[in-house]
């Protein structure tokens, strides 16, 4: 981006892929593409593409509050909230598919939630406010397993079995 001039962004197939493929060379299996300009931005827009299998720890957005809107753009994505005991309270399947009844979701600050592709890939939009401070962001539950943590991917297997 241009300082003092706004640019614009093209969503477009080749940007997909080309952040797929970073996604699937990627060790966490997953990867952003940022839309907003700065992690300062009061507004953070990105794609966010999730590779099958990749574990994103439960967590929630409250200090400082925050908002989060997900649309699949392409395939499958779980989309979980949790009490906050840790017990799943629902459960949702978005779908990028023309054909689907459930695209999205947007979500109050504060809520437990996590994400998982449940295609081989899956192309999420995702909006929430800025600015992004690494140590306030979000808030991970005491009560799920650490991300690259041995407990993490049978913990994902057992949200993904009680998939309402």
């Amino acid at each position: 981006m241009q300082a003092g001039k706004a640019v614009i962004q093209l969503i477009d197939q080749d940007l997909i892929d080309q952040t797929a493929l970073r996604a699937a060379q990627s060790e966490r299996q997953r990867m952003n593409y940022n839309l907003h300009g700065s992690l300062q931005d009061g507004v953070h827009r990105f794609l966010n593409i999730i590779q099958k299998g990749s574990y994103i720890q439960p967590h929630r957005h409250l200090d400082p509050p925050k908002h989060e809107s997900f649309v699949a753009l392409e395939g499958q994505l779980a989309f979980f909230a949790f009490h906050d005991d840790g017990r799943l309270q629902n459960s949702w399947i978005l779908d990028g598919s023309e054909s689907s009844a459930l695209r999205g979701i947007d979500i109050p600050a504060g809520i437990w939630h996590t994400i998982a592709a449940l295609s081989e890939r899956c192309v999420c939009f995702e909006v929430k406010p800025g600015p992004w401070e690494p140590g306030t962001d979000k808030q991970f539950a005491s009560w799920a397993p650490a991300e690259g943590s041995p407990a993490a991917t049978p913990y994902l297997e057992k949200l993904l079995r009680n998939l309402h």
